[in-house]
């Protein structure tokens, strides 16, 4: 694939006092091992969790946490107009939530948080990927169940030291790609492993779901005050410390996602969700080859147009696959979607499509609207209600109402364990990431999984492995 250059297109003191009343005196300014096999809070007890983060899918989060009757023990946010907005919000959103906020208590520092809440069972991360990999092994290591927003790590390392330490801490752990936990989702994995597809040797995963990308560009000139209540160097963490810009990284996902030293785009933004169910349904192990086209000379932000190909190697009796992967408003070959596009006039924004000898699987990017159209269908059928599938016995758990949330509280008190736990988020992790390295070095490379190498590139060593600021690290 060559690399192609296109042509560009394209009153806070009154909050803080609000905090202090609200207990900011706090504020020091493969599987995992069966969840059976530890001890821990008995199903009737409640659990006492902690929120790590307090932007807006922390709020989702934890509204699920307070709803389901745990106990919300304490909120931790480096910004802490951040963390008022979020108390406002739980305590309008959920019954009796004004008296959990009253309860839960503020910190800045995470490690305060641990060192201070004595009976803390477990922990939802919700920061931004620079930040999951450092707080979750803090937190496993110290014996606490930890949730973890996606995308799980920004670095290949840390997908790896997450995925070990899976297999050997008596934690409960869950990444947060909640289309994982959809009847559809399972069902599929369960069809594709049957062999319904026959071998499958190309997959399509494409996102249009959130705008144009601007080209990438190097961050802007300047440096604006500090807004009152947010601790700046902290919230940059291990990533190399930058001038803050009013509206420019924070507040929300979107707004630091394309900056690559804070995340990685959005082969990793959505990446996370929609790699997850070919990672699970084909035992994808990691590329040994990746390509990439570059459509203008990549700086310090993602790329507008990302297309990506990833050469997965044969494994347990498995074809090779390749693995397609495109973004900002780029789609697969009109060839590849013609008879998806018939189903419903149109091809769907955000997608992941299996080409197998035996027929088609489409699965939504977050794994929901699953449809299969084996050889000889006319029409599309969902997944739940082909004549086929319905013949495929059912061989994987599933997850009580099909959320995401229970699951793990459940696996908390002792209960079956998670499905989407870190090991399987680190295996996604590792998947995608080196299309990261591919962007970054701006060429082809070739991946040494077993020794976490670009051959040929010592390079690419500080894009691997954790190149930290240790200021804020426990």
């Amino acid at each position: 694939m060559q690399t192609v250059y296109y042509k560009k297109r394209f009153g806070r003191r009154a909050f803080l006092k609000r905090v202090g009343a609200a207990g900011v005196g706090a504020v020091a300014l493969p599987w995992l091992v069966p969840s059976r096999a530890w001890a821990g809070p008995s199903p009737q007890s409640r659990l006492n969790i902690a929120a790590i983060g307090t932007g807006g899918r922390c709020c989702a989060l934890m509204e699920e946490v307070l709803r389901r009757g745990e106990n919300l023990v304490a909120l931790c946010d480096v910004d802490q107009r951040q963390m008022v907005r979020a108390r406002s919000h739980l305590a309008r959103s959920v019954e009796q939530g004004d008296e959990a906020m009253q309860k839960a208590r503020a910190y800045e520092d995470y490690r305060k948080l641990l060192e201070s809440e004595k009976s803390l069972d477990g922990v939802l991360v919700a920061t931004g990927s620079r930040w999951h990999a450092p707080i979750s092994v803090l937190f496993m290591k110290a014996g606490k169940h930890v949730y973890c927003e996606k995308p799980l790590v920004r670095k290949i390392a840390e997908a790896r030291e997450l995925i070990e330490l899976s297999r050997t801490c008596k934690v409960a752990t869950q990444t947060g790609t909640q289309g994982g936990s959809s009847k559809a989702f399972r069902r599929s994995v369960e069809v594709i492993q049957a062999g319904l597809l026959g071998q499958v040797r190309t997959v399509h995963l494409w996102c249009d779901g959130y705008g144009p990308n601007p080209p990438s560009h190097s961050r802007p000139p300047g440096e604006d005050p500090l807004p009152d209540g947010l601790n700046w160097d902290f919230w940059l963490g291990p990533s190399p410390l930058r001038p803050f810009k009013s509206g420019i990284y924070h507040p929300g996902c979107l707004k630091f996602q394309n900056w690559l030293d804070l995340c990685n785009g959005m082969l990793a933004g959505q990446g996370a969700h929609t790699f997850y169910l070919p990672v699970r349904a084909l035992k994808l192990c990691p590329p040994v080859r990746v390509e990439t086209e570059i459509p203008e000379p990549v700086q310090e932000t993602y790329v507008s147009k990302g297309c990506f190909r990833f050469e997965i190697p044969a494994r347990e009796g498995l074809a090779p696959v390749t693995l397609w992967w495109t973004d900002g408003g780029r789609y697969p070959p009109e060839e590849v979607t013609r008879d998806l596009k018939a189903a419903s006039g149109t091809v769907p924004r955000l997608g992941c499509l299996f080409v197998g000898e035996q027929g088609e699987l489409f699965s939504g990017g977050w794994g929901e609207g699953d449809m299969l159209k084996l050889k000889g269908d006319r029409h599309w059928r969902g997944v739940l209600d082909h004549e086929a599938a319905k013949q495929v016995p059912l061989t994987l758990p599933r997850a009580p109402g099909d959320n995401h949330m229970v699951e793990w509280l459940e696996a908390c008190k002792g209960g079956p364990p998670t499905f989407s736990d870190f090991e399987m988020g680190g295996r996604a992790a590792e998947v995608y990431l080196p299309g990261i390295l591919a962007l970054r070095l701006g060429r082809t490379i070739e991946w040494d999984a077993a020794n976490m190498q670009v051959k040929g590139a010592p390079e690419a060593e500080p894009l691997i492995q954790k190149a930290y600021r240790t200021k804020w690290l426990a």
